[in-house]
């Protein structure tokens, strides 16, 4: 399993079928700091995060409404849902990374269950 550290890197997506790569700006949050801060704060996002490790997420006191890909040990997508905020992921079984991005953003980049992704860490 891979292992990263708090910063940022790029979500690279490779959507099923002929689709090209698609590039992402990404923030890691890898400690329980970071991953417990998430997007708490923010009105907006600018790319992806990905909370690592995680298997579940929530959106309470969040002031805008997430796409949330739930990942397995592979970098395989497992599921995609839209949250509103002010709501209670389950744990999904096999996840061990989340991401998170504005509503609507993971249609746009071709996110889907059965997608595999990369993730390329910033030069530190």
């Amino acid at each position: 399993m891979a292992r990263w550290r708090n910063g940022r890197g790029r979500l690279l997506i490779r959507p099923g079928g002929s689709g090209a790569e698609v590039s992402v700006p990404l923030e890691m949050a890898t400690s329980y700091r970071a991953r417990t801060k998430g997007l708490l704060g923010r009105d907006s996002l600018a790319g992806a995060m990905l909370l690592s490790p995680a298997s579940s997420v929530h959106t309470f006191r969040m002031r805008f409404p997430i796409d949330v890909a739930y990942l397995d040990r592979d970098l395989t997508v497992l599921a995609v849902h839209t949250m509103h905020p002010g709501r209670l992921g389950l744990p999904r079984l096999r996840s061990r990374h989340v991401l998170e991005a504005e509503a609507g953003a993971m249609a746009g980049w071709g996110l889907v269950a059965g997608a595999r992704v990369g993730i390329e860490a910033a030069p530190a």
